[in-house]
């Protein structure tokens, strides 16, 4: 079982960390997405992986097992905005981490223009200053599905669309 206070890595470390050509994609991933550390690309890279995974074994299974599994899985992914709708099941294994990097809230607001970089993306979400339909959401890396994308705003701040108080002050 385990200690219940001791959560379950969510992540897989690299099998040759010192990789000069790996080190150097990891440092550039860091910097465009604005990540803090290299864990949050390793969770990705795991994510992507387990999902290619399934996505193997489903085309490797007999044909009525493929085709109840296939829809569920390709809906489940739409759904996160990882595929398009009517994608086949080979599009799966074309994915990635760039993808799975792309859906994070922080990515989202840094490239609405919500955020002038990716760092400040992620001050504003640690703080509380982005809501996504009436929630408030203080998780950079909360993975934002398809339908929640219209609904994220920014309280308060230098890009928030201007409020009713802050339009007019002289009316007063």
């Amino acid at each position: 079982m385990g200690d219940p206070k001791k959560p379950r890595k969510r992540y897989s470390r690299p099998k040759s960390p010192w990789r000069s050509d790996q080190l150097a994609q990891e440092l550039y991933l860091l910097g465009i997405y604005g990540l803090r550390n290299k864990r949050e690309l390793w969770r990705a890279q795991s994510q992507l992986s387990s999902t290619r995974k399934q996505a193997r074994t489903l085309l490797a299974a007999t044909q009525e097992v493929r085709q109840r599994g296939e829809k569920i899985f390709m809906d489940s992914l739409v759904r996160k905005g990882l595929v398009k709708s009517g994608s086949p099941l080979d599009d799966v294994l074309s994915l990635t981490v760039e993808d799975v990097l792309a859906r994070r809230l922080q990515s989202m607001i840094f490239k609405r223009g919500m955020a002038v970089s990716p760092l400040q993306a992620r001050q504003a979400i640690v703080h509380g200053h982005v809501i996504i339909g009436e929630r408030r959401v203080t998780i950079p890396s909360y993975p934002v599905a398809r339908e929640e994308e219209e609904k994220i705003k920014l309280l308060g701040g230098p890009r928030s669309p201007p409020t009713k108080e802050a339009v007019a002050p002289e009316a007063r």
